[in-house]
């Protein structure tokens, strides 16, 4: 009879081991529970020993063995998986799992469901594996953290706090409405950027074919003419030259500069620099600077009430503020709760938070309804998102005009200019002709 060794927690927490002679994993988990333990994890001791000395386990087909071992392993990857899901995708997933388990459905045969019925490759494995961890004795978070580059340290760590609370639903839905909102602004935002961007190319591309089409025929034409150029209409014809004789060199340069350029934000002190400017720009930084303090107090809300602890909660969300800045003084705020300090101080006094959401922050301390108070600042933050949003697209729409106007106004100017003198040159010629005329 093949044997299991376990790891287990009893009911104050305590770590566990030991190892029993049953005739099956899932034999094995049972046994353990009836033992009033909690399984976190089962390996087989015969199939640990048969993968160092290269022997069959006695009385197994192969095909079973591996699949056990398959079932057992929570680290294991299946090969084709492994990649970044999309965070729409993860949200359907996290919204349906949220569904089913609130209607009474357990866990692991909610994973089979959404498994068997998932289009997207990479999520269905990982659901899968999911599936085969928490069979193996894994609870969901420690499913979950194997696999960290779908689900961060956020998800985790909320499944976490729900496993242990006994609300797992609502952390799911939480989760879910969470993503959805973050999905939403980043749209917003998106949506609002487009329009510049798309300006931004056309004008690139429109430039290009007047720089190395158009203008060299003009050129043509006014060196057939043998006449005195103007200095604009010079320059113009330079960088077209320039343009035209060096275009690889001039796309080289290009994208030389961009990858130096992503290069430096990698740095630290280019990161922070570039954080700092974003947050400086007119139009577009109180749009990121709103953005971060929506996802700041909605993160740090929803871990709060979910259960997570308030200083895991800080570092969760360091990590997920999306700007230095903010994160370095998120920093100093943990850094005073764990010193018994207050929230509010280091929030002032880091200069990037608004005085409304200080004042927010500091009635939710002393009230002691801080989650509420955070989801609140959110909520409105998103409103006002929405607000910059309008008014960046406002500004960005006539700048953007009167900038491609101007690209191809000067060119055109440029162009004009010779044909002007030309025929200022002509009407001078005929009136000297007719007035020479008339005196014979």
């Amino acid at each position: 009879m093949p044997r299991y060794d376990y790891i287990a927690l009893d009911s104050r927490g305590n770590e566990t081991k030991g190892s029993i002679e049953v005739a099956s994993q899932n034999e094995a988990i049972g046994r353990v529970k009836e033992m009033g333990l909690f399984p976190t994890k089962i390996i087989e001791t015969e199939k640990v020993q048969e993968k160092s000395s290269g022997k069959k386990a006695k009385g197994k087909a192969p095909g079973k063995a591996g699949k056990k071992g398959g079932a057992m392993n929570i680290n294991i990857k299946i090969p084709g998986f492994g990649g970044k899901v999309k965070p729409k995708v993860l949200t359907t997933f996290t919204r349906q799992l949220a569904t089913l388990v609130d209607a009474g459905l357990p866990l692991l045969r909610g994973l089979r469901v959404l498994e068997k019925q998932e289009r997207n490759a990479t999520l269905k494995g990982i659901v899968g594996e999911l599936a085969l961890a928490i069979e193996g004795g894994s609870t969901f978070s420690e499913a979950l953290a194997q696999h960290p580059k779908v689900f961060n340290r956020l998800f985790v760590n909320m499944v976490k706090a729900g496993e242990l609370g006994g609300v797992l639903e609502v952390v799911l839905k939480r989760l879910a409405e969470f993503s959805e909102k973050a999905q939403k602004i980043k749209g917003k935002v998106k949506a609002a950027l487009f329009y510049p961007v798309a300006v931004m190319i056309v004008a690139c591309g429109i430039l290009i074919l007047l720089m190395v089409f158009v203008v060299p025929r003009f050129k043509e034409v006014f060196a057939g003419q043998g006449m005195k150029l103007p200095a604009f209409t010079e320059f113009v014809f330079e960088v077209s030259n320039a343009i035209k004789n060096n275009i690889l060199e001039t796309m080289g340069g290009a994208v030389v500069f961009v990858i130096l350029f992503l290069l430096f934000i990698k740095t630290k002190f280019g990161r922070y620099a570039w954080d700092k400017f974003k947050l400086k720009m007119p139009a577009i930084g109180p749009v990121i600077s709103r953005v971060s303090i929506s996802r700041f107090a909605r993160t740090l809300g929803t871990l709060v009430s979910s259960g997570v602890p308030i200083l895991q909660a800080l570092t969760i969300v360091k990590e997920t503020a999306g700007n230095v800045i903010i994160s370095n003084a998120i920093g100093k705020v943990h850094e005073s709760v764990k010193e018994g300090e207050t929230i509010t101080a280091p929030l002032e006094a880091s200069g990037v938070f608004p005085p409304m959401v200080v004042s927010m922050v500091d009635v939710g301390e002393q009230t002691g309804a801080m989650p509420e108070m955070l989801l609140k600042i959110a909520d409105n933050y998103d409103e006002e998102v929405d607000n910059a949003v309008s008014a960046m697209t406002s500004l960005l729409e006539p700048i953007m005009i009167v900038f491609l106007a101007v690209v191809v106004g000067s060119i055109v100017i440029a162009m004009f200019l010779p044909l002007i003198a030309m025929i200022s040159n002509l009407s001078g010629d005929e009136s000297g002709g007719n007035g020479g005329g008339g005196g014979d």
